[in-house]
């Protein structure tokens, strides 16, 4: 185990100097479980060694109480508990000790009491095991002794061992003997949970500047106009190549990006795409030609740009599949003639051609022309230097005529470089390169960003003020040019002020008092910074006649300075001055203040200002994520009796969790909470019985469950009971996060049982009743959507008639909350008792009214729940008369391929149940013609839904006479080739039905449709086979068919599935090999007569 959790898993730690912490991702869950399987099973395949005393006990905090232990141990006086099992010494191999009222500490000392706490935490081990592994480094170490412990380069541990046991002889022999055994053992599972892990990282994706070049280049040589290339053109977005083959500016190549690439394809708009080390994705591109490129990610990351294309692209993955592509005459004339060879699998990424300097000179001549052509259309813009390019000292004088032209941002602009200059030749700071200074605004964000677009705006100078605005100028000029008295005082007033109201935020902010207050925080050692009044300039060299503070009277200025500013900083425009200024790096630094009002009122501060993108970055860059998880780390929170100095430390815990729940609308910020250990941390916090603690906590918690890894994290570390004990809150607030955090982490089925097994739904449907308030009740309809994706959960839903709740809001609810309420009920709809349920309260109605409306999101949820519902003949009935199934057919032709696919697959049930099908899907003027040309579509689902409905519809002749006409047949053989397992189901069940009219079946083999289908028997999917079986039987009909299947080896196929368990497909398999039989029996007696 050593070797491995030393090299393969991914630790980090929670605070500097704190100890290591386990990470929550994929490899190391592997690791747990196998670690937990290992010694769960090792008593009863090893009983002797589990009993072997360890040589220093394994130590860690447990989250169990000695309640929890049954049968082989017994109580202390202390209200412990100790095992009976014990050593030779008489020492308990087991000892719980009482830490306080809620910690307890293990003591473990051998295998099998190590194996007994695993079974006894349950549903908790996984947290167990977390705990021994982060409290016990290295834990062979403790089991067998330091001579185990894990070392670089060769292990002689057990040579040395088995030196020894020769020369002893025996009690001491004996347990030596045991001592090699077990080392033996724990060795050998050592190599192969090592051996597992390297697998699992091996499958992580690192490109390299080389292989991205290759593949550009690679795709270059088949790119061109003509159709038959693979692309129309493929060109990088930079010339200029740095030392290490990056083309990425380097403030990105620090994120791991190499380049950026233009590419378009033949059959769609242009594509940007920036290849990095962990593949290649989407960027946002650029709205015009020579402006920056807006390097935020869109959709997922693909392995290569080969991948990436195929996914965007069906020109370029069909000439792919087929291996119809030219390379380009340019390239042909450079190289000679390319003969292609019929053998060659086709596959770009396989192919490396060699190409000749005169080539590659030639794409140089052709960049370059290119890129000179960009600029002479970019010459008639006015292009300005970025600031990292500003921060450099680049185009000095495009900046001294700024200067003149806008005088009052530049004065500010002054004031904070010559402060800033002066805080790095003190020492008070590090200065930062540019790179560090300008990070990407590339994150995601769960907040509108509307903050980034807010105008300036500025009390007009006639306007008419209330004297407040003029009384808080005088205070302000007092803080400019007042002693220390003065400055103390002019803040008191300050404060008797309303500063909740907008005039006396902006009279602050207008007359120059944000800077004042803001360089009132940057104290070095008892010095406090003034400011002159004539040219609010910081002074540098303090004379001898100006006054020292103590630092007790500079530490009263900063938490009077920082009481205002947490105050108005919860005005837009504040913040972003507050940003402008350098006020986040400033407080940032003060949560590392042994005083704990400053670090509160600074963390309450920074949750304020951090509520727009640039202010989350600028915390993160410096360092503040970290401290202010950091700040989380408290003393026990369930003490019934707590110290001033501990209710202090809670409070800070309380502050620091605000400016996290702040900062964790950044994607980027939530990676590293993550990486700063802050799971744990926030797991114990929730623990917290004050609401004011919880309600940052579970705010925090609910924004980043949008993540996979914190999701897991919530799960293992057992949250999810707090999270449903929280929601029989009286505060509706933390119900609300309680309910969105389950929101997000119901999307895996062991959340959903979770929440089931601690009682959450009963409160989750109780929140139904709280119509009034909006924002809990989207919350709690969207725990309950979750939930009910599992069948155990509808159950108990059912029981606690949550569907008649449900139908009740269907009506003059906002469409955040109608988005999930339709969720919910489409999930329960899928068992048959719900769908009559739905019917007798009511609910079919306004489901069929919210088709009409334009929300995407809910358009997928009503089409859903309305087809399911439609399952019941009862319902369609209901449905047909509202002209429901019309409506489902009219969104066929909306934009959004996801409520195509999901109409799509509405309609089926709608046609499968109506009582004269085919004559009311002809009464659809255009409709049959609209559905067969869903086929072009590009999106898998689509196609998958489309063929479904259009099996349906095959039912009635003169329906499949019309969608025959309308080349139906054409379009369903050029979609087999396809390899995925759901398409393939439906198109099989298409072209069966479609082959009952006229010579449409011996137009599917015109089309060669016939020889693709044949490769669908080999597929695993047991749906898919009795579709093919059944399409192939038709198909079979027609002699030149069967001649096709023959040579393509269904015979033998077919003959495996005859002996199947399905009667269908055994009955199409033997009804096909029957007719290829007969054609074959014909030709033989064709050849004696």
């Amino acid at each position: 185990m050593g070797q491995t959790l030393t090299r393969a898993a991914q630790w980090t730690s929670a605070s500097e100097g704190g100890e290591g912490k386990l990470e929550f991702t994929p490899i190391n869950e592997t690791i747990l479980n196998n670690i937990i399987k290992f010694v769960e099973g090792f008593p009863g395949k090893h009983p002797q060694e589990a009993q072997m005393p360890f040589k220093k006990a394994l130590v860690w905090q447990t989250s169990l109480e000695p309640s929890a232990f049954t049968g082989g141990y017994e109580q202390t006086d202390d209200g412990g508990l100790k095992s009976t099992a014990k050593d030779k010494e008489d020492n308990p191999f087991l000892v719980m000790e009482k830490r306080g009222e809620v910690n307890c500490i293990l003591k473990v000392s051998s295998l099998e009491q190590v194996s007994a706490v695993l079974r006894t935490a349950g549903d908790k081990k996984m947290h167990e095991a977390r705990c021994i592994l982060e409290a016990n480094l290295d834990p062979l170490v403790n089991i067998l002794g330091e001579g185990f412990a894990s070392v670089e380069g060769e292990d002689s541990a057990t040579v040395r061992l088995l030196d020894q046991i020769q020369k002893e002889e025996g009690e001491v022999k004996e347990e030596k003997e045991m001592k090699l055994k077990v080392a033996l053992i724990v060795q050998q599972f050592d190599t192969q949970l090592m051996s597992q892990s390297i697998k699992e990282i091996a499958k992580e994706v690192r490109l390299r500047p080389e292989q991205v070049d290759r593949e550009v280049k690679l795709l270059q040589s088949y790119s061109g106009e003509d159709e038959n290339c693979v692309l129309e053109s493929i060109v990088y977005t930079s010339d200029y190549v740095f030392a290490n083959g990056c083309r990425a500016p380097p403030w990105r190549q620090v994120h791991g990006e190499i380049c950026y690439v233009k590419i378009k394809p033949h059959d769609g708009d242009a594509l940007s795409v920036t290849a990095a080390t962990a593949g290649v994705f989407l960027n946002k591109g650029s709205e015009k030609e020579g402006e920056e490129i807006d390097y935020e990610r869109e959709g997922e990351i693909s392995k290569d740009l080969i991948t990436l294309l195929k996914e965007k692209s069906s020109h370029f993955a069909g000439k792919i599949d087929k291996k119809e592509f030219t390379l380009q005459e340019e390239n042909r004339r450079d190289e000679g003639r390319y003969d292609a060879n019929p053998d060659d699998d086709g596959d770009l990424t396989d192919r490396r051609d060699d190409r000749g300097k005169e080539k590659e000179e030639n794409e140089e001549k052709q960049e370059k022309q290119k890129t000179s052509k960009k600029k002479k259309k970019a010459g008639t813009q006015k292009l300005e230097p970025s600031l990292k390019w500003r921060n450099l000292g680049v185009a000095q004088e495009e900046n001294e005529k700024s200067k003149k032209e806008k005088k009052d941002k530049e004065k500010k602009k002054v004031v904070k470089e010559k402060r800033t200059s002066r805080i790095s030749s003190e020492g008070g700071r590090k200065a930062k390169t540019p790179a560090q200074e300008e990070e990407d605004f590339s994150e995601s964000s769960s907040e509108s960003e509307e903050e980034e677009e807010t105008p300036d705006r500025r009390q007009e100078s006639n306007a008419d003020l209330p004297s407040e605005y003029w009384q808080i100028q005088k205070l302000v000029k007092y803080l400019k040019g007042g002693n220390q008295t003065a400055t103390i005082i002019a803040l008191c007033s300050m404060r008797d002020f309303n500063l909740a109201q907008e005039t006396c935020q902006l009279a602050i902010r207008d007359v120059g008092g944000l800077e004042v207050l803001i360089n009132l925080l940057e104290t070095e050692e008892i010095k406090c910074k003034k400011t002159r009044i004539s040219d609010k300039i910081p002074v540098t060299d303090l004379t001898p006649d100006e006054e020292y503070l103590t630092d007790p009277q500079a530490e009263r200025l900063q938490i009077g300075s920082l009481k205002i500013l947490k105050e108005i900083s919860r005005n837009v425009q504040i913040r972003r001055a507050i940003a402008d200024l350098g006020g986040l790096q400033t407080m940032v630094e003060i949560l590392l203040s042994p005083n704990k009002d400053l670090k509160c009122l600074a963390a309450e501060t920074i949750a304020n200002v951090a509520k727009f993108r640039r202010a989350r970055r600028t915390v993160r860059q410096h360092g503040g994520i970290k401290k202010l998880v950091g700040l989380l780390d408290c003393a026990p929170l369930g003490s019934a009796h707590m110290s001033a100095e501990t209710e202090k430390d809670i409070d800070v815990a309380r502050c620091g969790a605000l400016a996290l729940w702040s900062c964790s609308k950044s994607t980027k910020n939530k990676h590293a909470i993550r990486k700063a250990g802050g799971i744990p941390l926030l797991a114990k916090l929730l623990k917290s019985p004050h609401e004011d603690m919880l309600i940052p906590v579970v705010g925090t918690l609910q924004e980043c469950a949008s993540e996979q890894s914190y999701r897991l994290a919530i799960r293992t570390e057992g949250m999810i009971e707090d999270l449903v004990k929280n929601l029989n809150s009286e505060d509706a607030e933390l119900q609300m996060h309680c309910a969105s955090s389950i929101f997000k982490c119901a999307e895996e089925k062991e959340t959903r049982d979770l929440v089931r097994e601690y009682g959450g739904l009963d409160p989750l449907v109780k929140l139904l009743s709280k119509s009034d308030n909006k924002e809990l009740l989207a919350a709690a309809t969207g725990a309950i959507w979750k939930c009910a994706i599992s069948p155990e959960n509808v159950q108990r839903f059912q029981d606690l008639k949550a569907i008649e709740s449900l139908v009740g809001l269907l009506n003059d609810q906002p469409e955040e909350v109608l988005v999930n309420v339709v969720g919910a009920l489409g999930e329960c709809a899928q068992e048959p008792s719900n769908r009559m349920s739905i019917r007798k309260a009511g609910g079919i109605p306004p489901l069929v009214n919210l088709l009409t409306g334009t929300n995407q999101a809910l358009l997928i949820n009503v089409t859903k729940a309305v087809g399911a519902c439609a399952t019941e003949p009862d319902n369609m009935t209901v449905i047909d008369r509202l002209d429901g199934v019309r409506l489902l057919w009219s969104l066929l032709k909306n934009q959004n391929p996801e409520v195509q696919a999901s109409a799509a697959w509405a309609i089926c049930p709608c046609i499968e149940n109506a009582k004269d099908a085919g004559e009311m899907v002809r009464s659809f003027v255009g409709g049959l013609e609209l559905i067969v040309s869903l086929l072009k579509s590009e999106h898998m689902e689509v196609l998958s839904s489309v063929c479904a409905a259009i099996a349906n519809i095959a039912k009635d002749e003169e329906n499949l006479a019309v969608i025959t006409d309308h080349g139906v047949v054409p379009m369903l053989a050029k979609l087999t080739p396809t390899t995925d397992d759901k398409l393939r189901r439906h198109l099989a069940d298409a072209i069966a039905r479609c082959c009952m009219w006229g010579n449409n079946r011996v137009a599917f083999g015109e089309h060669d449709a016939v020889a693709p289908l044949v490769r669908y028997l080999k597929s695993p999917n047991n749906d898919v086979h009795r579709a093919t079986a059944e399409a192939l039987y038709q198909l079979s009909k027609d002699p030149n068919n069967c001649i096709t299947m023959h040579e393509n080896g269904v015979v033998k196929l077919l003959l495996d599935m005859v002996g199947s368990e399905d009667e269908g497909l055994q009955e199409a398999a033997a009804g096909c090999i029957g007719n290829i039989r007969r054609l074959a029996l014909a030709n033989e007696k064709a050849k004696f007569q």
